[in-house]
């Protein structure tokens, strides 16, 4: 019976087969390393965006904030220099008179020696002792008094501008430091888009375009506005609708957050603080059912964002960099309290 088993595969066969198969593993590397990098979920990356834009808002809010109170304190230090220098001439002013004095009383037949010994040192020594003063005129006491006071005064503003020239190069620092921090979020969030192909980028600007055109005519209902400032205040910010957030801006044709809301209360002759925690503490909180147009919405647990209460439950607000004033459902933001100006 002849044999059916296959016949071993000779060297050449043997060889054909590997050199087969090493080329088809080349050319399936090959196939995935020329394969196109998978795409970037617009979500995710949307995400990243907007989570690096909401740190920057975090910053801009310090820096308005720092910005704020080292304008407070160059203003508190220029007052205290010129007091400094007022009270330095009335001091010169009365030390000329006693000298006048002393003048007058040498061409008269010599000048007493306890007055000479209060002229040539600090007045504050000898005005504490009685037998001094009993041996000047009433004239010349009073006129010692006036300088001890006056130098004592002098003093005190001295040191007070002191201490504020030291607190206002801590705030200048402060300053430096938050302006670094928001423009460092800022230029993380243009790098992530600009990794990103034009079609892309086009993308997440038509949502942002979307979400602000299903909003531009919302339904604000008709609760009228608690008072006649707040009412002013809404139709004041109403003019500003598709005006560009701008980094650390306060109007009248770019804004931040707080810089709109500060801004539009101006026009209705209200002045509010800067800052949004400091606006956050302006007025008495409202729960979400209590607030009417017009009152301030702060939103997020650090109280780095607000806005206006524009009725219905919509908001209106400079969102974020990038954004413009607009319309927005009150419920995309964490909401944390109202505030009645």
């Amino acid at each position: 019976m002849a044999s059916h088993r296959r016949p071993k595969p000779t060297s050449r066969m043997r060889v054909t087969v590997l050199t087969a198969t090493a080329a088809a593993a080349v050319a399936l590397t090959s196939q995935a390393a020329n394969a196109a990098p998978a795409k970037p979920d617009i979500k995710d990356v949307k995400s990243q965006v907007d989570k690096l834009y909401d740190e920057a808002e975090q910053a801009t809010e310090k820096y308005n904030g720092a910005k704020e109170q080292q304008s407070k304190l160059e203003k508190e230090v220029g007052d205290l220099q010129d007091q400094v220098a007022r009270e330095q001439g009335t001091l010169n002013t009365l030390r000329d008179g006693l000298g006048a004095m002393a003048s007058a009383q040498y061409r008269n037949g010599g000048i007493d020696p306890t007055l000479q010994l209060l002229l040539s040192t600090d007045p504050d020594t000898y005005l504490s002792k009685a037998s001094t003063m009993d041996q000047l005129s009433s004239q010349q006491a009073e006129s010692l008094k006036q300088i001890q006071e006056v130098k004592r005064t002098l003093d005190q503003q001295r040191a007070e501008a002191t201490t504020k020239m030291a607190s206002l190069e801590g705030a200048r620092t402060e300053l430096g430091k938050q302006k670094e921090a928001a423009q460092s979020k800022l230029a993380a969030a243009q790098k992530v888009l600009n990794s990103l192909t034009a079609q892309q980028r086009a993308a997440i600007a038509d949502q942002d375009a979307r979400a602000s055109r299903s909003n531009e005519r919302p339904n604000l209902g008709d609760i009228p506005a608690p008072s006649q400032r707040a009412a002013a205040a809404l139709a004041a910010a109403k003019t500003r609708i598709g005006m560009p957030y701008s980094w650390s801006a306060t109007g009248p044709s770019k804004f931040d957050c707080s810089g709109l809301t500060m801004w539009s209360y101006a026009q209705a002759g209200v002045n509010i603080p800067r800052m949004s925690q400091d606006q956050a503490n302006y007025g008495p909180h409202l729960s979400m059912s209590q607030l009417a147009p017009g009152d301030l919405v702060i939103f997020f647990g650090d109280r780095h964002h607000v806005g206006f209460y524009a009725g219905n439950g919509m908001v209106l607000h400079a969102p974020k960099p990038g954004a413009y004033v607009r319309y927005e459902a009150i419920g995309n933001m964490p909401f944390q309290f109202g505030v009645r100006i």
